[in-house]
């Protein structure tokens, strides 16, 4: 249990939150939500203590292990994938450590032996006997082969090494465990048995995602940051979502029946608790949500992009055929006779082993690159629009503002007209005029899709559109590839987006492109790895 009196903290004389009081039971799975910058991974900073509040305590009781994942993925350069996987439980490693040390010594005295067998009891009491087997069973879980655990930190590759650090965090079966952002840069087979691990984990978990289907798919609770404060609710992210629009529609509707709305929100409760999920978690949530009253729901200031595309004209019968497409980057051939054809309805993900695979065909499919072997062929109805997933080469070296910087893909030279896509994707006021080299990462995914929307394409190619982007965000762009009337081919990592927009999924396989069909969760079951 972590238990949260009265906790504030302020930045240079800015109030983040403060009289924040909260209480983390065991069993369930807490996800933190809030906008860019509204402070959830300094709240995981305070209650591991990596940080200081500026008012309050966080209290955890005596000899309650507490596990967090890393974020530096270079602390453990000098060590091995098991070493590093084992120091997940820190008291353990210092006793294998010290055992060692004791064994190597040439002098191996009476007491030396009398402090070994210490040792080696309270080794077997911590589970160290089944600590490399445990490693081994985290490790490949997690998609990477047994033999790594044998490998230099510094050997792996950047997944890899994020891989590794969760095995870490998940080692030992802490009490508590806190994860920021778990499921970036791992594969979506790796993030499907992150979610089993957690559903059948029993202490406590903290996590800050933007992963919509893991949070709705582990969480029990909802800590959401808003207002200046922090208030904890009961439920999984989608019911916090869908009862806190309600909360909003109910506020900006003040002339109609207050009895009537609370009446609508009665229901919305009945409705939900009724709902069946994935997660073996459903039974005990639906407990807790049937006891919910209307004041005990969310009401949120978060501002929501809108992200929407017109088409200037309708497809034709012919849209897209690819044949024997073929393709080496770096020596390395990533795609080999890939051949499919794209209809006037289909909204196509793509699905790799790895990035490199679908970022390489979205670029051949925009025209970026060319294939060496094979052909694309798109219909003559077709106008295209591409977001990238490295939107780089968009905005170095520019010095445009915003305004400047969207006018150069126009030929409406109105500077209404571009404020008017501008305003959609949150840029009002004097912010048009921000100098675009100093956006951050998400307002230039912004900016991207507020070009996008000017168009009037009618086949969308979209490679990682989610990346960078907050909750709300990610909300807008699915909702907008969704209502499209128009072809998306996209790739994404988001088990959310893929299950709302796609009707179709295409799999880059080694031996060529292969038709999966439309169930993404089916497609995960047929490769998902044992817990």
């Amino acid at each position: 249990m972590i238990t949260v009196s009265n906790l504030s903290l302020s930045f240079g004389g800015s109030v983040l939150y403060k009289d924040v009081d909260l209480v983390f039971n065991p069993g369930n799975c807490y996800g933190i939500i809030g906008a860019n910058g509204a402070g959830k991974s300094t709240l995981l900073k305070i209650l591991s203590g990596e940080l200081e509040p500026t008012a309050g305590t966080v209290s955890i009781p005596e000899k309650v292990r507490m596990s967090v994942l890393k974020q530096d993925h270079f602390a453990f350069d000098s060590y091995t994938v098991l070493d590093t996987i084992i120091m997940g439980n820190l008291h353990l490693y210092e006793i294998m450590k010290q055992k060692e040390a004791l064994y190597e010594k040439a002098d191996f005295t009476e007491e030396d032996g009398l402090l070994a067998s210490e040792l080696e009891g309270e080794f077997a009491e911590l589970g160290g006997w089944e600590a490399e087997s445990d490693a081994s069973k985290l490790i490949q879980g997690l998609g990477l082969p047994e033999s790594v655990l044998y490998s230099e930190m510094s050997a792996l590759s950047g997944n890899e090494k994020v891989k590794v650090l969760l095995a870490q965090a998940l080692f030992g079966q802490p009490d508590i465990i806190l994860l920021d952002e778990p499921t970036n840069n791992i594969d979506a087979l790796a993030v499907d048995w992150l979610e089993d691990f957690l559903m059948d984990y029993q202490g406590t978990v903290i996590v800050v995602s933007h992963d919509r289907y893991f949070l709705n798919t582990v969480c029990t609770h909802i800590v959401d940051i808003d207002f200046g404060k922090v208030k904890m609710y009961v439920g999984n992210y989608e019911f916090w979502y869908e009862s806190s629009q309600l909360i909003q529609r109910m506020l900006k509707a003040q002339n109609k029946k207050y009895e009537e709305k609370i009446k609508e929100l009665q229901n919305f409760i009945q409705r939900f608790s009724a709902n069946k999920s994935k997660s073996r978690q459903a039974t005990s949530r639906k407990k807790l949500i049937e006891k919910l009253t209307v004041e005990e729901l969310p009401a949120s200031s978060r501002r929501y992009p809108f992200i929407g595309f017109q088409m200037d004209r309708e497809l034709g019968k012919d849209v897209l055929t690819v044949k024997d497409v073929s393709k080496t980057v770096d020596g390395v051939k990533v795609l080999d006779n890939v051949s499919f054809s794209v209809g006037r309805t289909d909204k196509v993900a793509f699905l790799g082993e790895s990035e490199i695979v679908t970022t390489t065909l979205m670029k051949i499919l925009a025209g970026e690159l060319e294939p060496d072997e094979g052909t694309v062929k798109w219909g003559v109805s077709t106008s295209r629009s591409y977001f990238p997933s490295d939107n780089t080469p968009y905005f170095d070296g520019c010095d445009k503002n915003i305004v400047e910087w969207m006018r150069q893909y126009t030929e409406e030279d109105s500077e209404l007209y571009l404020r008017g896509f501008l305003g959609r994707l949150l840029f009002s006021g004097d912010e048009v005029y921000k100098p675009v080299g100093v956006l951050s990462g998400g307002e230039k995914v912004r900016c991207m899709f507020a070009r996008m929307m000017m168009f009037g394409s009618n086949v969308l190619l979209v490679d990682q559109p989610t990346n960078h982007l907050d909750l709300e965000s990610i909300t807008a762009v699915n909702n907008g590839l969704a209502d499209f009337g128009g072809v998306v081919l996209f790739t994404s990592h988001d088990h959310e987006f893929i299950d709302t927009v796609a009707n179709r999924l295409i799999e880059i396989t080694p031996e060529g492109a292969r038709d999966r069909g439309s169930n993404y969760e089916e497609y995960l079951h047929s490769k998902r790895r044992p817990v």
